[in-house]
């Protein structure tokens, strides 16, 4: 007996499996060689490339909920959740409509793309992530594990963000309706990187290859390669040498 769902209009790749209780929504395309584990949700019109492995219970394509007092969430009609060939998919994850992703992006178990996402190549999305609406990942970016990128941040190539990083869009907290009008994510330049636990505030920028160690509290702008720690982070000088994003010898 076939568990699986699979809509007419679907289209599979040769070589791809589907497990049981999965269900293929219309007009979806996965490429060659895919293999998509038990009770996943793929929705309509999403598109997967070739090589992409869902685990068991992933949801891609959904469409967003909007509450009465929804503060960023819109109404809008969304385009296809993209995802590129040879992608890794974790169990439990949650992939909105209107997400993109780029070539071997591994998202972990349990994180949560939101709709108006794009990530680059390479990226690492860890464990219990949530990256919420209207954010752009780079290329080669580190996420890890229960780290929240508020809306309307960006992150630029070769980010690195530690476990349980906390950032913020809203200086009104919740508050007046002010504050609709300086909804402000957060933006980390190339080679930044995030220690373990910080909080970075609303709007606040952290410049190219600087750090900001475990614990603090990001207030204001940090400027390029330096360094800052504490509550409220402050300067500690600049990165070490053989730390600098151009001492890695990654490719570009």
């Amino acid at each position: 007996m076939d568990t699986r769902i699979i809509d007419p209009s679907a289209s599979l790749g040769e070589a791809t499996t589907i497990g049981h209780f999965s269900v293929i929504g219309r007009d979806v395309t996965i490429g060659a060689g895919c293999v998509i584990g038990c009770q996943v949700v793929i929705h309509d019109g999403s598109a997967l490339g070739d090589n992409i492995r869902i685990d068991d219970g992933a949801v891609i394509g959904k469409r967003p909920m909007r509450a009465a007092n929804s503060a960023v969430t819109r109404d809008q009609e969304l385009p296809a959740c993209r995802i590129s060939s040879d992608c890794i998919i974790g169990t439990g994850a949650v992939i909105y409509r209107g997400a993109s992703l780029g070539r071997k992006v591994l998202v972990a178990d349990l994180a949560t793309i939101r709709e108006n996402v794009s990530i680059g190549d390479f990226t690492i999305v860890g464990r219990g992530v949530a990256i919420e609406n209207f954010c752009t990942i780079g290329r080669y970016c580190k996420l890890e594990t229960n780290a929240y990128i508020t809306a309307y941040s960006t992150l630029e190539d070769r980010v690195f963000v530690a476990p349980c990083v906390a950032t913020s869009n809203d200086n009104y907290v919740g508050r007046t309706e002010e504050r609709f009008k300086h909804f402000k994510g957060i933006t980390a330049a190339k080679g930044a990187r995030i220690g373990v636990n910080a909080t970075i505030l609303p709007g606040k920028t952290v410049a190219a290859d600087a750090l900001v160690a475990a614990g603090a509290l990001v207030t204001k702008d940090v400027p390029a390669g330096r360094v800052v720690a504490g509550v409220p982070a402050k300067d500690f000088g600049e990165i070490p040498a053989a730390e600098r994003l151009d001492k890695q010898g990654w490719p570009e």
